[in-house]
């Protein structure tokens, strides 16, 4: 477990009201600013569908920050009331419990708290497991769990409302997560490896290597890569090169203008790439980067079992 976070006031008790209506009690405390993140690694038999479970707090009146492009993410909101604002501008509020759907670009979200928030990473195999359809028809998007899945996800928010801290609520989640899932097959299996492999293996992956390793087509590759990842083969290969050299930017003693040699054309295309996908510049990165963001880059350092392409982005 990593940064493990004094709990915040203000959160939805016991006694909590309708989920899908209420948002968040107010609290009568004064606000102490913490804001906090703690990880907790899948249990092994879920490894492979889900990232780590996360829960985020925030003990301020107002949050409003961003996250890099990143994997779908099944959210409950505990405590506060707030809204994403995706890359092209829309403003989308969030439900109790939702699924959004995967990132192609830095994403803002903005809450009037005090703010408690449970996630869980879905990576591409958990995203087919939960029969939620093709990932690119909702990726910078979310929607409503209890409306898309059933009521059981909204008692589930309810129920997380009276928990105290992340092992607890993992408890009550995994096995909950168990009951969700289908088996994936083989096929999903195998696709789905190649291109983690591949995503992981090079600085700046190329789509014929990937060709190659699957003996598909391009158009097969990218139907699949759209219906698991969100987004076609050579989008997704922009996207996490540019995690990777954040990640690198962000635990390394190295310059950023050494990351430019071989993967990009020039400075310039790093940049904006880099701004694209992260939300920061690199300058901005290394000097300016917020809490909120320096604490999700300790996701690659939980302990446990993590897919590999969790850890590189």
């Amino acid at each position: 477990m990593v940064d493990r976070p004094p709990e915040a006031d203000g959160t939805c008790g016991p006694a909590c009201p309708d989920p899908l209506s209420n948002r968040g009690q107010a609290s009568e405390k004064p606000l102490t600013n913490q804001v906090a993140l703690s990880y907790l690694a899948p249990p092994e038999d879920l490894s492979a569908l889900f990232g780590p479970l996360y829960l985020f707090t925030a003990d301020k009146a107002d949050i409003s920050d961003h996250t890099r492009a990143d994997f779908a993410q099944i959210r409950f909101m505990l405590s506060g009331e707030g809204h994403y604002v995706f890359h092209d501008g829309r403003h989308v509020p969030t439900p109790r419990c939702c699924m959004l759907g995967p990132t192609t670009a830095a994403t803002r979200f903005q809450v009037a708290g005090p703010m408690r928030v449970v996630g869980v990473s879905v990576l591409p195999l958990g995203w087919a497991a939960l029969r939620a359809g093709d990932a690119s028809l909702s990726a910078d998007d979310l929607f409503d769990t209890h409306e898309r899945f059933g009521a059981n996800w909204s008692a589930l928010q309810l129920e997380l409302c009276g928990m105290e801290d992340a092992d607890e609520i993992a408890e009550r989640i995994w096995p909950f997560l168990r009951t969700c899932v289908r088996r994936p097959t083989a096929d999903e299996i195998a696709f789905v490896d190649a291109v983690d492999n591949w995503l992981t293996a090079e600085r700046s992956p190329r789509v014929d290597v990937l060709q190659e390793t699957t003996d598909l087509s391009s158009r097969q590759i990218a139907r699949l890569c759209n219906r698991f990842y969100g987004s076609p083969p050579k989008y997704l290969a922009r996207k996490y090169r540019a995690l990777r050299c954040a990640l690198i930017l962000a635990r390394d003693n190295v310059e950023w203008q050494e990351l430019c040699d071989g993967a990009f054309y020039d400075q310039s295309h790093f940049i904006r790439e880099f701004k694209h996908f992260i939300g920061l510049t690199p300058s901005q990165l290394r000097d300016e980067a917020s809490l909120v963001i320096r604490l999700t880059m300790t996701r690659r350092d939980v302990a446990g079992t993590i897919a590999n392409l969790s850890r590189m982005s």
